[in-house]
């Protein structure tokens, strides 16, 4: 799995800082130009990891975010083409850099070294690594750290 910044992606930090004002978090934004439409499609989480996102948060987020892309982007109304939504239940972690935004989220990854899943609460994360606390079945608790060059996968747990 790869670490990409979040902000070196076009135009995330400063939408970041408008959903944020939301209350909620930017996961993923894409801006791609097209003949007569530019689309973009933002992807948003709540800002408190045991809440999931809702059609109101999306169309709030929306709202906020549809004059600022204009504005960054040059564009009218008529030139862009926006989608938000969730990032649904079972979302596959596509950038190491999402484990932080999701931090206090359920999570399995795929350890490439051992070749199962393991799971946990997101604990923290870094540019190398994330933190997992696993809850084994007498409820003790055990932090494992994986590096990102060892895992294949990771994916929400859907509870």
């Amino acid at each position: 799995m790869e670490y990409t910044s979040l902000n070196s992606i076009p135009h995330f930090k400063e939408c970041s800082a408008v959903v944020a004002a939301e209350g909620l978090k930017l996961v993923e934004l894409q801006v791609v130009p097209q003949k007569t439409l530019t689309k973009i499609s933002a992807v948003i989480a709540s800002g408190d990891p045991s809440k999931d996102v809702g059609v109101s948060d999306c169309s709030k987020a929306h709202r906020a975010l549809a004059p600022k892309i204009m504005a960054l982007l040059n564009k009218t109304e008529d030139d862009i083409a926006m989608e938000v939504c969730s990032p649904g239940i079972e979302r596959n972690i596509k950038n190491a850099a999402e484990f932080e935004i999701f931090q206090g989220r359920e999570v399995r990854v795929w350890d490439k070294n051992i070749s199962e899943w393991s799971s946990g609460v997101i604990k923290s994360s870094d540019e190398k690594s994330v933190t997992l606390v696993e809850t084994d079945e007498t409820g003790n608790k055990t932090e494992k750290t994986f590096q990102y060059s060892d895992l294949a996968k990771a994916k929400f747990i859907h509870i």
